[in-house]
């Protein structure tokens, strides 16, 4: 469907006010690279040949923030001590007066129109008196009326209707209405974006071009947000297509920018805080910070409402005691010290030393991060205090892994990695040839480049013989290479070596070209 210029325009600021942004990373090989884990054979004779590429792979270690709970101490003083603290934060923000699930939505709108130039809302020439076609005014203030249910909060149905007061080419007036019903998806949140698709009708009344009715698809999208229980504002950008099969048998784009208010029905009401002795605190467990440690039995808000004594015994009267349910020493007004994350540190405002409070009291860490979770955003296994790409997480192809951020390894390294091509052996032996130098030496010079990249260099063989001499034959040639870039100049510590034997055959060892590809050095790129 092609979309009109208007509409394109309209939707792109929609977007851009209502979506989240994201980082998209690009991602392709080296020019001229190759990519890690291939393979070739490598013969005593003929050499060795390329044979694919097999993919890296690495598993990122997922890390979570463990949310630790704790009985939170109550404190009191005549100066207002039953006072309840709301809940703050950008998220309980986004959360209040959400959609919610059988919300009623009954709402009105103004705003334009954009009507299509090439509309076909007239009556052909031929009838009387002699109507034709006549484009209407570029703008048109549009105004109507909708009703919508949703069954469920991010999902629901509305119809609505609305009428356009314009005028034709000629200046004779004319009244556009339109009537429809559609789908729409949301968000579940406070400022929510939303899509939305349907079908209805519309018309046109004049008198210098007649009435006509047509069919429309409707589709476009836009963004609440609810000012409170009962109140909501909405913006739309809606595009009606209907057919345009007299004038050239395509469609025409009527583009709508709306602004709408919308009243909110049947929402569920929130419970009120419940204060079972009637002594104005509220009973625990509702998430008040202040609650009333003896929610059956009433008594007075600077005891926490609580009756008098000592209930728990520390030697704190109730009166002067802040916790008078949980005894604590006298040097923390009778309340017990708090951990609430049971990470070992105490809550901050506790009477200990500074490195015994915990800079993050409802998240357990570490004491060497005061308390606080080492973090992971991008879930690559490293944490972010030595992650440079946060939230881009690392690529997993023994090329700088431990940076945390995404890459490719460079062409030259690149090569020098899978199955390397040109390392030849004596016959069931692990004496490298001369012919075989110049490779090596290549790679030799790529890993003086590359300082700080380490390497495993893994031997191969095919099935003839017993399993164990070609594992210990592979192993061998796999030293022996080895040898040779430490010889060179390369940090013994920078390399491993593996022998595999047989184990891993690339091609049939049953034909001698099979033989020939199985026999090989891989060299693979490690952290």
């Amino acid at each position: 469907m092609k979309l009109s210029p208007h509409f394109s325009t309209a939707a792109l600021l929609i977007a851009a006010l209502s979506l989240p942004s994201q980082s998209l990373a690009a991602e392709g090989p080296a020019e001229g690279g190759l990519s890690i884990g291939g393979s070739a054979s490598v013969d005593s004779e003929n050499g060795a040949a390329a044979d694919g590429d097999a993919a890296a792979q690495g598993d990122a270690a997922a890390q979570g923030d463990a949310a630790a709970q704790g009985d939170a101490a109550a404190q009191g003083d005549a100066a207002g001590a039953g006072k309840t603290k709301k809940k703050s934060g950008a998220g309980a923000w986004f959360r209040k007066w959400r959609p919610t699930r059988n919300m009623l939505e009954v709402g009105i709108y103004g705003g334009i129109l954009i009507p299509s130039a090439e509309h076909e809302l007239y009556e052909p020439m031929g009838n009387v008196p002699p109507y034709g076609h006549q484009p209407f005014a570029s703008v048109a203030p549009d105004i109507g009326l909708r009703i919508g249910f949703y069954p469920l909060s991010f999902l629901g149905i509305e119809a609505e209707g609305g009428v356009m007061p314009t005028s034709t080419q000629d200046g004779q007036s004319a009244v556009l209405y339109t009537f429809r019903g559609h789908g729409i998806l949301q968000a579940p949140f406070r400022i929510a974006p939303f899509a939305r698709v349907g079908f209805g009708m519309m018309g046109a009344s004049t008198s210098s071009i007649g009435s006509d009715i047509d069919p429309a698809l409707s589709f476009g999208g836009g963004l609440k947000f609810f000012i409170n229980r009962w109140i909501a504002l909405r913006l739309d950008v809606v595009d009606s297509v209907s057919a345009r099969l007299l004038i050239d048998n395509g469609r025409s784009h009527n583009v709508e920018v709306l602004l709408g208010l919308t009243v909110t029905l049947l929402r569920k009401k929130e419970k009120e805080p419940i204060d079972s002795d009637g002594d104005g605190l509220y009973d625990p467990g509702q998430g008040l910070d202040v609650e009333d440690q003896c929610p059956s039995e009433p008594g007075p808000r600077e005891n926490n409402g609580c009756p008098l004594g000592d209930r728990d015994g520390d030697g704190v009267l109730d009166p002067d005691d802040k916790c008078p349910d949980n005894p604590g020493p006298v040097e923390n007004q009778g309340c017990p010290l708090v951990d609430s994350d049971g990470d070992g540190l105490y809550d901050p405002g506790q009477p200990v030393a500074a490195e015994e409070i915990d800079d993050c009291p409802n998240e357990p860490g570490p004491r060497e991060n005061k308390g606080c979770p080492e973090k992971d955003t991008d879930g690559d296994g490293i944490l972010d205090k030595d992650d440079k790409c946060i939230p881009d997480p690392e690529t997993e192809n023994g090329y700088q892994d431990e940076d945390g951020c995404p890459d490719t390894p460079p062409a030259k390294l690149s090569k020098f990695s899978g199955t390397i091509k040109g390392i030849f052996f004596d016959v069931d032996k692990d004496t490298i040839k001369s012919k075989s130098f110049k490779t090596l030496d290549n790679a030799v010079a790529v890993l003086k480049e590359f300082k700080d990249q380490r390497v495993e260099i893994s031997g191969h063989t095919d099935a003839d013989g017993s399993r164990d001499h070609n594992v210990d034959l592979s192993r061998r040639r796999a030293e022996a290479v080895k040898k040779y870039l430490v010889d060179k100049g390369i940090d013994s510590g920078r390399i491993e070596t593996v022998g595999h034997g047989p184990d891993k055959p690339i091609a049939d060892n049953k034909t001698k070209k099979g033989k020939a590809q199985n026999r090989r050095i891989e060299f693979k790129l490690i952290k």
